[in-house]
């Protein structure tokens, strides 16, 4: 029997609408699962940023201890025209809260397009999980409060030579060193076989340029990926360890200002003359000679600057990249020869520079070794600041 037009078209419509009423309780529902999976994601994130933060708490009161510490001491020494918070304020966000967590993000999914293709998916959801996502937003927070901590760090090694009247341990420093080598200053010995402008050239952008990257790098590495959980706060102990001992409290006992000021600082400018000479050939804009002057201008005027003050031992450069090496040897045997290499080729680096005297590296390997030791044995019976079921559930 033929149905007439106007039943076709009736049917046609009823379909049409019971389509509709399916399609959108499809949409709802999947909107449903969007906004539960989004209140989820939330959820956990809240919860393993609330588990990393408590987890941070002992590092923040550390800084916070230094930070109050050094204002105070800053302030009873009458030198708090040195205080330089400000030129760490104005740089140190764009680097450390915009543009190393830009590359953290594109390297992630750099590597989601080159190395996956069928889990791709799965990839994406476990790269940009609630953990890895916190985990980059405490670290973003926590390199914040170093950025205080560097400022005090700062401050404080600018008042140094305020409070001490000048460099007073130059020549015992140089004596040793030449006493090491046979009565020859050991930036002589580089020089003879290593005095090229190609070398200078190089040695110049590892020492200035390289060793940042290298060392800041790692320390955003470790704050901010779940892969370095398990050595994050010993890590950051250390570091911390590094600079204030090393860069604060031994510069302030044994001030010197190193190789190529020894003639400001002792009235006696032959001996490193031949040394300040060569680094003054470079061309280079942000060359060791250009940086030396500029340290030297900021303490004949008495005034703070980025990354300012001069004091040579012990070595805060060998004294980071020694700290990474040992951490490196924790992963791999190679790695760790690679990071001891490399703690070599700075220590070198820095006598051929003019800035350091040889024992300064050696004395600040030997204190970062000990620490590292000392704190691998103390981690075995760690201090607990959170439950780790928090961290479970999150």
């Amino acid at each position: 029997m033929r149905r007439s037009n106007k039943e076709v078209l009736i049917r046609f419509a009823y379909c049409q609408e019971i389509g509709g009423f399916l399609s959108r309780r499809l949409q709802m529902r999947q909107r449903g699962l969007r906004t539960g999976q989004a209140v989820r994601f939330l959820a956990c994130f809240v919860r393993e940023c609330g588990f990393r933060l408590r987890k941070d708490a002992l590092l923040y009161a550390l800084i916070g201890f230094y930070s109050l510490g050094g204002l105070i001491f800053l302030d009873l020494t009458g030198t708090t025209e040195m205080i330089s918070y400000q030129f760490y304020f104005d740089q140190w966000p764009a680097v450390f809260a915009v543009f190393l967590p830009l590359m953290a993000v594109i390297i992630d999914l750099s590597m989601l397009i080159l190395r996956f293709d069928r889990q791709r998916p799965l990839a994406y959801r476990r790269v940009f999980s609630a953990r890895r996502v916190a985990s980059l937003v405490s670290g973003v927070l926590l390199m914040m409060g170093l950025m205080v901590f560097q400022g005090t760090f700062t401050s404080i090694k600018n008042a140094l030579p305020t409070l001490q009247g000048g460099f007073h341990y130059d020549k015992i420093q140089a004596d040793i060193d030449a006493w090491i080598y046979f009565g020859l200053d050991p930036w002589r010995l580089l020089h003879a076989v290593a005095g090229y402008d190609v070398v200078l050239a190089i040695v110049e952008f590892n020492y200035s340029a390289a060793w940042f990257i290298i060392c800041f790098g790692a320390l955003f590495f470790v704050l901010t990926s779940p892969a370095a959980d398990d050595i994050r706060q010993r890590y950051m102990l250390l570091f911390l360890f590094v600079w204030v001992i090393c860069g604060n409290v031994l510069a302030g006992m044994f001030l010197s200002a190193g190789p190529v000021f020894y003639g400001a600082v002792t009235g006696d400018h032959a001996r490193f003359a031949a040394l300040t000479a060569f680094l003054a050939q470079s061309q280079w804009v942000n060359s060791a000679a250009h940086y030396q002057s500029y340290l030297w201008s900021l303490y004949e005027q008495g005034t703070s600057g980025f990354a300012g003050g001069i004091s040579a031992f012990p070595s805060v450069h060998v004294g980071l990249t020694t700290l990474n090496a040992y951490f490196l040897a924790e992963r791999s045997r190679g790695l760790g020869i690679v990071g001891f290499i490399y703690v070599g080729f700075i220590q070198l680096s820095s006598v051929y520079l003019g800035w350091h005297y040889a024992i300064d590296g050696y004395v600040s390997f030997m204190i970062v070794t000990l620490a590292y030791f000392s704190a691998s044995a103390l981690w075995r019976v760690p201090f607990v600041i959170t439950r780790r079921s928090d961290a479970a559930a999150a």
